[in-house]
């Protein structure tokens, strides 16, 4: 799986999402962090796993954490059990984008999960539905949502991937 590129690229992202102290575990500051970790290391990657299955409550955006740790999950596991990984994460994003379908830091880790994952399997739905989605966001900064950092890396995740039109890389370009 190509993951570790898009985790890591996710991980810098500072979305304007509320955050709380740091003394709790699963403050999306504190998530990113682990995120970043998680994607350059398989003893990070578990320690991430197992913080995020302990977690039990419906943040919309801890569940799309919990989901990419799933995907991490599915990176590092045998051929046997990736397929139940990708399954968990799949349904953890269903479930955070139900909880909040307006939010781009959930449809961006959905969309860097469900565009590397291979076709054959059936699990990347929402692939056209992101990406519409987070072109039409970022099309409307700086009223988007997103801070400078993070409009930069959506916008060259999209543009650099192939994730947009030709016509449309030349608008985010412009922004």
């Amino acid at each position: 799986m190509k993951l570790v590129s898009f985790l890591i690229l996710t991980s810098f992202l500072t979305f304007a999402t509320p955050v709380s102290t740091e003394a709790n575990p699963y403050s999306v500051i504190h998530l990113r962090r682990q995120y970043q970790q998680a994607a350059t290391s398989k003893e990070a990657g578990e320690k991430f796993y197992q913080l995020m299955a302990a977690y039990t409550q419906q943040d919309a955006v801890v569940l799309a954490y919990k989901a990419a740790a799933e995907a991490i999950r599915a990176r590092d596991a045998s051929m046997f059990n990736k397929l139940t990984y990708v399954q968990n994460a799949s349904k953890l994003f269903e479930q955070a984008v139900k909880l909040d379908s307006d939010n781009a830091e959930i449809r961006f880790l959905r969309l860097s999960v469900e565009s590397n994952l291979p076709g054959f399997l059936g699990l990347s739905p929402h692939v056209e539905e992101d990406r519409q989605f987070l072109v039409s966001t970022l099309l409307r900064h700086p009223n988007s949502g997103l801070d400078a950092e993070s409009f930069g890396l959506v916008r060259t995740f999209l543009v650099d991937r192939g994730h947009v039109s030709d016509a449309e890389a030349q608008k985010l370009r412009q922004l």
